[in-house]
């Protein structure tokens, strides 16, 4: 099987120092830094108190109650980074064979918050498994 080529034609961004394509450029031109003091939890038992968060997102500008509820943060991530792809590109779903288009993002990591959640959750249970059925993405 030979190499396919791919062409990129739309871009989405949810970063440190931007949450659109366009926010993100702009911020990476004017040498913007991403990091800052930690505020997603408190990291006063830490070493190191700063990290490159992700600031100014809200999850309830692009989902309602219950998308937000299940959904993990880094799952909201990828999905407005995708949206904004998708609308870059210009894409019109009429128009395009859903075989021959694909959206492709990535993350440090993701999950952990909901991890963290349903662990404690079921030590606070007794040891009682009731897992979010959203708890594996």
């Amino acid at each position: 099987m030979g190499l396919k080529r791919v062409v990129v034609t739309g871009l989405g961004a949810l970063t440190p120092i931007g949450n659109s394509k366009d926010a993100y450029w702009k911020a990476l031109e004017q040498g913007v830094s991403g990091s800052n003091m930690i505020t997603h939890f408190d990291a006063e038992l830490f070493r190191t108190r700063f990290a490159c968060e992700l600031k100014g997102f809200n999850a309830a500008d692009h989902f309602d109650r219950k998308e937000m509820r299940k959904l993990d943060p880094f799952a909201q991530y990828a999905i407005v980074a995708s949206r904004e792809a998708i609308r870059d590109a210009a894409l019109n779903s009429d128009s395009v064979d859903p075989y021959r288009v694909g959206v492709i993002w990535g993350s440090g990591i993701g999950g952990l918050f909901t991890f963290q959640e349903q662990i404690l959750q079921f030590a606070r249970d007794n040891m009682v498994p009731r897992f979010n059925p959203f708890f594996v993405p």
